[in-house]
């Protein structure tokens, strides 16, 4: 974690508001006298537990596909634990947990989940909480990243897309107001990819829960984000099939798509600024009789074709758009995760728990009429692509919107769509839509955290780049809410270890970077948005 102990020593004149505790108590005393003194409504008190700066954060429950959202380094603060079970139904529960900083800034936030819910993001809680915020996660209503609990048990489904995180924002201010007598002044929400989708989901359906919200990658339109996924593995066949493209060949595929369109931005840095400028054409990349079929500096025209289609969009009856291209610049990533010869875990698990109840069904059938069958099917509105998010904005709430341009997983065009969306939803310009919500596209990022580029914003704990409000979307959010200062940008840093290699302006959408010089391309300065 890249260079945590200062991240938290900065973080106090960050929280230089923050609200000490007014009574004569220390804060160990506090926590543990909590235990007798918290009420929940329909909660089980698993344990209350005071965690003094130093000390290792003990574990114990995480399943196995949860173990990358663990934390597990000491941390550098001292707060109070709070583990339990909220009943949400007679068939469903959740777990969640408070985190209650002894350095308690008077702000409370929500953090989000991952893939198919049922792991709390503790990297996410370890980072909001040492600044002061009072933090809340769930396991979304299920244990583990897996669609498996979904099987015939629609209150869970309800959990997962919605009812958790709302139902555990209710409680954990409950418990914010609980432990401290001042309570909470601003109320915050923190999340990418599926905690995206559920930051959105909280502005459409309850848009009195949070204050300012940062989505990031989120993963909106998800019935149709999971057609996307379901349909790779139709395209490419296994890695037997003759129209299988290998991962040689999609390195090869990366450095012609960087060399019909790095440039386009001005500048040769490896780096694709705006993917809408770049329409490759693949066909330079066919063998001809002085290459041999099947090396990897060239491809067959089967194995063309099925380039030309990864990078197609996905359309249903009557060619209604469903979801967007996955933009070019990816295909490293993207390669092992969708063009594998494999079935994509998520949309597998979706269709056999959710759309079809069959757990043997076989996602190398999958063809566009799953598709029209899964969107009929659409529980709980968890697609979240509702326009009209007008009562979000009359409460005076604010959103910061940010997608990693080289996102393997969910295609950055997704959030492009879902802003024009909002715009012709509302009948209003970018002008006006920046009142209340702004979009940033981040180049050189992967999927909510690091990539080749700039994509260090501080968004979370690998992703520090300091405390400035310029480097750190988290903290850019606070001073847009509460000082009314809204960013014009994003500044993102590429760290080659712990050195800074440079720094890069991120443009609001719909706004472009553009190469202008004088200066290297490294100089933040040479960068304009057009």
């Amino acid at each position: 974690m890249r260079a945590l102990s200062l991240l938290f020593g900065l973080a106090a004149s960050a929280s230089a508001s923050a609200v000490t505790l007014r009574d004569n108590q220390s804060f160990q005393a506090k926590c543990e006298q909590f235990a007798h003194k918290i009420q929940v409504q329909d909660g089980k008190v698993h344990q209350v537990t005071y965690v003094p700066s130093g000390t290792n954060v003990s574990m114990p429950a995480v399943p196995a596909s949860c173990g990358g959202n663990a934390y597990s380094d000491k941390t550098p603060f001292d707060f109070c634990r709070v583990s339990l079970n909220v009943t949400t139904s007679p068939e469903s529960q959740f777990y969640m947990e408070a985190w209650l900083p002894s350095n308690y800034s008077g702000r409370f936030l929500s953090t989000g989940n991952g893939g198919l819910g049922g792991c709390i993001q503790y990297k996410d809680m370890f980072y909001a909480t040492q600044y002061g915020f009072a933090t809340v996660g769930t396991n979304n209503g299920h244990n583990g990243d897996t669609g498996v609990f979904f099987y015939h048990n629609n209150e869970t489904l309800k959990d997962y897309a919605y009812r958790a995180m709302h139902t555990g924002v209710v409680v954990g201010k409950e418990i914010t107001k609980q432990f401290y007598s001042q309570g909470y002044h601003k109320s915050y929400y923190m999340g990418c990819s599926t905690g995206g989708r559920q930051g959105w989901k909280a502005i459409q359906k309850y848009p009195d829960d949070f204050d300012g919200v940062l989505a990031g990658s989120p993963a909106i339109n998800l019935v149709n984000l999971i057609n996307w996924g379901a349909r790779f593995l139709p395209i490419t066949g296994n890695s037997s099939a003759a129209r299988f493209v290998t991962n040689e060949q999609w390195t090869t595929v990366h450095k012609e798509i960087l060399r019909q369109c790095d440039d386009l931005d001005g500048a040769a840095d490896g780096i694709i600024e705006d993917p809408d400028l770049c329409h490759p054409v693949f066909e330079t990349l066919l063998c001809n009789s002085t290459t041999s079929k099947g090396c990897d500096s060239c491809l067959t025209g089967t194995q063309i074709e099925t380039v030309n289609r990864v990078f197609s969009p996905l359309y249903g009856n009557n060619d209604t758009l469903l979801y967007p291209r996955m933009q070019p610049g990816s295909e490293l990533l993207a390669a092992l995760m969708y063009y594998n010869g494999m079935s994509f875990a998520y949309a597998t698990e979706w269709f056999r728990y959710v759309v079809y109840s069959n757990p043997n069904w076989d996602p190398a059938t999958w063809n566009i009429q799953d598709a029209i069958v899964a969107n009929a099917h659409e529980p709980y509105n968890v697609s979240t692509f509702q326009g009209d998010i007008s009562a979000f904005q009359k409460r005076n709430g604010k959103v910061l919107h940010y997608h990693g341009m080289e996102d393997p997983i969910i295609t950055s065009d997704s959030s492009k769509m879902y802003y024009k969306h909002v715009a012709d939803t509302m009948s209003r310009s970018p002008t006006e839509l920046d009142d209340f919500y702004r979009f940033f596209t981040i180049s050189g990022m992967g999927h909510c955290s690091t990539g080749a580029g700039a994509s260090s914003i501080g968004q979370g704990l690998g992703t520090f780049a300091g405390n400035d409000p310029q480097d750190n979307v988290l903290l850019a959010m606070v001073r847009w809410v509460e000082e009314g200062i809204a960013p014009e940008y994003v500044r993102g840093t590429k760290f080659n270890g712990t050195t800074v290699e440079y720094r890069r302006k991120h443009c609001k959408y719909p706004k472009r970077n553009k190469y202008v010089g004088p200066g290297p391309y490294e100089d933040e300065d040479a960068w304009e948005c057009v």
